[in-house]
């Protein structure tokens, strides 16, 4: 990323959180959202009980993973325009269906559910990740009048918790401080106008979660005891008891019950990663994804409703391949690909998947060529020199792209081995068959949990739908029976 580019960047981030700032503190200020009556909706019935997010945060090119295309090895002196691929492809368990190479796990259990190529998005400007982070997890568009939820804290506030003791959503493997566009993510990483107890119990690095849920040395139950009494005490003499509406005051008193009881609770065992056979660990020890991994699946096994798994956004990192594309990628498909896989087969093993839909999902595409609108040429001219191959970390897929993107869906009635749309052969790489839009995926992970897109609440006395203007439509070709 060269010094304009960084600038525009940090203007927008200022711009994205001076439109946010306010409307968390002025979320505080509301009543109770409840749940609208004036619509009569017959609520599907579910085909799963939990959900987990796999969340490829940054920007996962499709063509170098799901949806793989010509490819072209790295040689000095390629034209960039000619590079569709930077990794061959692999074939998987479905006969004719390839996946690119570094994801041969995931290959293997692919006929366990489906692989979507034809997820889309709309262009969000110079598409600053936060703005696509928060419309893809919130599903709606920043800003808006009001704090959007997560879909995580709906699935909280309309299902409840699947075990009184256990978080109903989770979010593992993302820092909320430390590093660049931390307020960002915090701006979707929660409940939104629903209130503090429904949003995220958030675990940066699942393999201290255990240690998270040990009180300080020293600590006895009285003076624990004592301690939550005073808190109730203080937050009710405080500015938030003073200025925030009885709903959300007695809404974060509850959260804070909440973490009291799991802190007292044997389930706080499933938070345990080392009573897990050792043998097992290591497929999954592939970093704090991996360890993510393997903690939603103990976390849905003990009763959590949504548990989010990251490989994080740290600006410039991971999936974020605006340079070293075709390293970057190698490795991060050493971390994702036993871990993913072996959830899966773990998961079936243990009868969980039939009932737990998981979901892989990233913010947008990536291409060599194509960056903001769909179809247009990049104006970044300050990387013309980028434009023919000089040396290995101009080589992969660097800049954003939005018009065609992959997903897979494994579990919770999803069908088995079955791939839906397509994208071109030629760039563009846009969807030429059976688009899907963040609406409508949405509203398929809603379906199969039993929650009806349309579902709403009345905020500041009119309607929020848990999918745009409840307008998402469920992909019924995705479910194994008819919806």
């Amino acid at each position: 990323m060269n010094k304009q580019m960084k600038q525009n960047e940090n203007q927008e981030r200022r711009e994205f959180l001076g439109a946010m700032a306010g409307l968390g503190v002025a979320a505080l200020g509301m009543a109770e959202p409840r749940l609208r009556a004036a619509e009569k909706l017959i609520q599907p019935k579910a085909t799963a009980d939990a959900c987990i997010l796999l969340w490829m945060a940054g920007g996962m090119a499709a063509p170098d993973t799901f949806d793989p295309k010509r490819y072209t090895p790295f040689e000095i002196g390629v034209p960039a325009g000619k590079i569709l691929c930077t990794f061959p492809s692999i074939p998987t368990a479905l006969d004719g269906v390839r996946v690119s190479s570094g994801l041969e796990n995931v290959a293997k259990v692919l006929d366990r559910g489906s692989l979507i190529r034809s997820h889309f998005m709309p262009d969000l400007g110079n598409i600053l990740h936060s703005r696509h982070q928060y419309h893809w997890h919130t599903g709606y568009v920043p800003p808006q009048t009001v704090a959007a939820p997560h879909i995580g804290s709906w699935m909280s506030r309309i299902l409840g918790p699947g075990n009184p003791a256990i978080p109903p959503f989770i979010n593992i493997g993302q820092r909320l401080e430390g590093h660049g566009e931390s307020e960002e993510l915090k701006a979707f990483t929660t409940a939104g106008f629903f209130g503090g107890e429904f949003g995220p119990f958030n675990i940066p690095f699942p393999a201290d979660a255990a240690q998270s849920l040990q009180p300080p040395k020293g600590m006895t139950p009285q003076r624990f005891e004592s301690r939550m009494k005073h808190w109730r005490e203080l937050v009710q003499r405080s500015p938030v008891g003073e200025k925030t509406s009885d709903f959300h005051r007695d809404s974060i008193i509850r959260s804070l019950e909440n973490a009291h009881r799991l802190l007292h609770s044997k389930e706080k065992a499933a938070f345990d990663l080392s009573n897990e056979p050792e043998s097992l660990r290591k497929i999954y020890d592939t970093g704090r994804f991996g360890q993510g991994c393997l903690l939603s699946r103990k976390l849905v096994e003990a009763g959590a409703r949504f548990v989010e798994v990251t490989t994080e956004y740290v600006p410039f990192l991971h999936w974020d391949t605006h340079e070293n594309g075709h390293t970057t990628l190698a490795q991060m498909k050493q971390q994702i690909d036993r871990p993913i896989a072996q959830l899966i087969l773990d998961l079936e093993k243990r009868g969980l998947l039939e009932r737990t839909l998981v979901v892989v999902a990233t913010e947008f595409s990536r291409d060599m060529m194509i960056e903001g609108v769909p179809g247009s040429a990049a104006k970044d001219q300050s990387r013309a020199k980028a434009d023919v191959m000089g040396e290995l970390k101009q080589y992969g897929l660097h800049r954003h792209f939005t018009g065609g993107c992959s997903a897979l869906m494994f579990g919770g009635g999803i069908r088995k081995g079955f791939v839906l749309g397509a994208t071109a052969e030629e760039r563009p790489l846009l969807v030429t068959k059976d688009p899907v839009s963040i609406p409508d995926l949405h509203a398929t992970i809603f379906t199969a949990m039993g929650i009806s897109p349309k579902t709403a609440v009345e905020v500041e006395k009119r309607p929020f739908y848990a999918t745009e203007d409840g307008k998402g439509q469920a992909v019924k070709k995705l479910f194994e029976k008819s919806v």
